[in-house]
């Protein structure tokens, strides 16, 4: 089965190109997919220099000055880049007969967001308490999305894999949160939906009362917040539409058309750089990242929550990623399968796949996703991320894909 390991930078920059690109060899996987774009983290780097990895917002390379000389908005360049790493992880992987793969976070960048407060997302209540997430609908990060795209496409690389490319959740994450009201699924959802002029304006044109579905959920979350208490169970369109009201649900199914017309452009703006698109869902993410037991909802029929409709952007987007953040290879297979029906055969679907914590104890359980994800339809696992888990985690590669002697 085909595949890649995701890296970033500075595990390539600690530990050497060469002695990266050959332990990824030697699982017998041919494709790496770095992260050309992406997002503040402190993560524990097992093998990296200093085993604490601080990482910034921004982009492994210069920023194009015909592409982002008129625009806005701008990223954050990391350090290093004049150095242009990923030209050098480009020659290296060439040499060995490898495929590079350009990872891009899009619409997560809280150094844009706490510059330019009013692309972010506007709640119910006028705040811009989510300084992390980018409006899709704000016409300058759309056009920041698309320069990104064009940018990180003209580094050479096969495809660029874009995580972040729909609306952000409630608890996407901003340093250190604190929050002491129970709230409950769908109280955070209607809390994390976005209610900028841009976004009403795009859901009226649609037809949808969205001052209505804003007062509503002032009302509801208001509630809440107040001290009623919060609603249970999981979100669904039926159970929101009970609890909020059908204007509610229509505002929230309206996002979708701001989310498949950028993934559009952006795809089409990957096309003419030589390039080509993986559009990756994070609904998968939000249910299982933690603790690798997500809620019965699969993931693809919850991905209207982001305003991701998987059936619209299956006619525009050529691959699709998956990240199966799940312990059990029969919910693995699940999501798979349910991912596969909603985008067509046609269609390329990468899985993404942790070899270790929390999801995976055991090379013999991650061989189980992995035959998991051929049985139910999926094209190529990705295994996030090098840098990340211990060697003794990244040697069950090779026996979960039976490359083992």
């Amino acid at each position: 089965m085909d595949g890649s390991v995701y890296v970033y930078v500075e595990d390539v920059r600690d530990e050497g190109v060469g002695r990266v690109l050959d332990r990824i060899a030697g699982y017998g996987v041919r494709e790496v997919t770095v992260a050309a774009a992406y997002h503040g983290a402190r993560d524990v780097t097992p093998h990296g220099a200093s085993r604490v990895t601080v990482r910034a917002d921004g982009v492994h390379f210069p920023p194009p000055a015909d592409l982002f000389g008129d625009l806005r908005l701008v990223p954050p360049v990391q350090a290093g880049a004049a150095e242009e790493p990923l030209v050098a992880l480009r020659e290296a992987v060439a040499d060995r007969g490898m495929t590079l793969h350009g990872w891009a976070v899009f619409l997560h960048n809280v150094t844009l967001g706490l510059r330019n407060p009013d692309v972010t997302v506007q709640d119910c209540f006028g705040g811009r308490g989510f300084p992390a997430a980018l409006c899709p609908a704000h016409p300058d990060v759309r056009l920041y999305a698309v320069a990104l795209a064009r940018s990180v496409a003209r580094q050479g690389v096969s495809s660029v894999v874009a995580e972040s490319l729909h609306f952000g959740a409630f608890a996407q994450g901003y340093q250190q949160e604190r929050c002491f009201v129970p709230l409950g699924p769908m109280d955070e959802f209607l809390f994390g939906l976005c209610f900028c002029s841009w976004c009403m304006r795009r859901a009226a044109d649609l037809g949808v009362k969205a001052e209505v579905a804003r007062e509503e959920c002032a009302r509801i979350v208001g509630g809440v917040l107040d001290g009623d208490p919060p609603a249970q169970g999981e979100v669904t369109r039926a159970a929101l539409t009970a609890y909020a009201g059908p204007e509610v649900v229509a505002y929230a199914r309206a996002r979708s058309e701001t989310v498949t017309s950028l993934v559009s452009e952006v795809s089409s703006a990957v096309a003419a750089e030589g390039s080509r698109l993986t559009f990756l869902d994070g609904t998968g993410h939000g249910k299982g990242y933690a603790d690798g037991l997500p809620p019965a909802g699969l993931a693809a029929h919850d991905a209207w929550q982001l305003g991701v409709d998987l059936v619209a952007l299956g006619d525009l987007v050529p691959s699709f990623g998956v990240l199966a953040y799940a312990r059990d290879a029969a919910r693995v297979a699940d999501d798979v399968g349910a991912y596969r029906r909603s985008v067509g055969n046609d269609r390329e679907l990468r899985v993404v796949l942790r070899p270790g914590r929390p999801d995976t104890d055991s090379e013999d359980r991650l061989a189980a996703k992995v035959r998991a994800v051929r049985a139910a339809g999926g094209d190529a696992v990705d295994f996030h991320a090098y840098g990340l888990v211990p060697y003794s985690v990244l040697n069950r590669i090779p026996g979960a894909l039976g490359h083992k002697a």
